[in-house]
């Protein structure tokens, strides 16, 4: 085992994040502890992590910075059922987020945005082959692909999605109706087109695959604290500090890996970093998880079905609106309805979950040292990918803190870009 310089990390936050990166820095031999207000085994802990549609998407590279939707946001904003909404008691803190998105929705960050994803999206399923090579995945994992379904009248905004990722070699197998419905006979035939990433991964439990690698954490030597985490600083060139409402911890260095919580921290060092909140939503049908074979996003409409051990998963929209307002109950209805027009064979619901994914306005995550504060290194600003990108992250992370060298270009996903 080599023998890095730097001598302790801790880490605020135990999603998928925070407990990758505690695993690859602490087979480097790095003392680490993690530190969350939940404790990520129990069953009442249910972040993003817990709550997402299980997908590993590393081809999903294209994100919501395109010209070509810009003109339908304000129609689907002022709209109570669809794919995005806003709480409009949150639009003035909401605003410097949308003038940086406004800035970022053209083609050329467009495309910016889908490479440097797709540098570190190319790297994420063999990431996570390492570290599942350690843990127990049975009943978990399935390796059936993952179908995409569209109607024709968004055939242009598929057509530029098909060609960004032809260009940039991501494989994909475009299937004409029949062709999905062969793959999936329940799927109420409502789409004229679909595309199958044939050699996607998805999770049937994230929380149980997240749990496992957290015992995998501590297991090789890795503590966590279950403390709320009030602020943090770096006091000298080796020390920073970690403050809970009763408790200080130093470190050499410390990582924010606290998804959409991030800012809270991040503003307390002089940062002005534009996170902010796309909440979104779940729905279990029990029972009903045979109905198909592996996920189905439709597209058109912003939501996916999922097969889970707790049943089918229905699960998305965009709802910008922030950590504190509370769930939408038209969000729900709007999945519900979206998912039994695409399966008429669902009864009742059992159940509602929110959770918060973190997102910049470039749809990139800032992965690296804050500006200010050298020894603090930031892991967060996922979005949509940050279960797929749980556990590159956590070997980029912890090459940064360890200093190793790279080959990436980690430029692109710095903090400075919103100085």
């Amino acid at each position: 085992m080599e023998n890095y310089k730097c001598k302790s990390v801790g880490i605020v936050g135990s999603g998928i994040q925070g407990v990758c990166t505690g695993l690859q820095l602490i087979k480097k031999g790095i003392p680490v502890t993690i530190f969350d207000r939940h404790d990520p085994l129990s069953n009442e802990f249910k972040p993003a992590s817990y709550g997402n549609a299980g997908h590993f998407s590393p081809y999903a590279v294209l994100k919501f910075n395109r010209p070509d939707i810009l003109k339908d946001v304000p129609k689907m904003l002022f709209s109570s059922y669809g794919p995005l909404s806003l709480k409009w008691n949150y639009f003035f803190k909401l605003i410097p987020w949308i003038s940086h998105y406004l800035k970022n929705c053209n083609k050329k960050s467009m495309l910016h945005t889908a490479k440097y994803m797709h540098q570190i999206c190319n790297l994420a399923d063999s990431a996570y082959e390492e570290i599942f090579r350690e843990i127990d995945t049975t009943n978990m994992l399935e390796k059936k692909g993952i179908i995409y379904v569209w109607s024709n009248k968004n055939l242009k905004s598929r057509n530029l999605e098909i060609k960004v990722r032809n260009d940039l070699g991501i494989k994909q197998k475009l299937l004409s109706k029949n062709e999905v419905l062969k793959l999936e006979p329940n799927l109420n035939p409502i789409f004229d087109k679909g595309v199958l990433y044939e050699n996607s991964m998805f999770t049937k439990d994230p929380h149980g695959i997240l749990k496992e690698i957290f015992r995998l954490f501590l297991k090789k030597g890795g503590k966590f604290l279950q403390e709320d985490i009030k602020s943090l600083k770096q006091i000298s060139e080796n020390k920073t500090v970690i403050k809970s409402e009763h408790n200080e911890y130093n470190f050499e260095k410390t990582v924010i890996a606290a998804g959409a919580f991030s800012k809270k921290l991040t503003d307390q060092l002089g940062e002005n970093i534009p996170l902010d909140t796309e909440r979104g939503y779940h729905v279990h049908f029990k029972g009903m998880e045979k109905l198909i074979s592996r996920p189905i996003i439709c597209l058109d409409r912003g939501f996916s079905l999922s097969p889970m051990n707790q049943g089918l998963r229905a699960v998305g929209t965009v709802e910008l609106g922030g950590l504190d307002n509370p769930p939408s109950k038209k969000r729900v209805d709007y999945i519900i309805k979206c998912a039994k027009e695409f399966l008429p064979q669902l009864k009742d619901h059992y159940d509602e979950w929110l959770g918060f994914r973190p997102s910049l306005p470039d749809f990139l995550p800032i992965l690296g040292p804050s500006d200010k504060n050298k020894n603090i290194i930031y892991a967060f600003g996922h979005d949509h990918l940050g279960w797929t990108l749980g556990a590159i992250t956590g070997k980029i992370i912890s090459g940064i803190v360890s200093e190793d060298k790279t080959n990436l270009d980690l430029s692109p996903y710095s903090s400075k870009r919103f100085n």
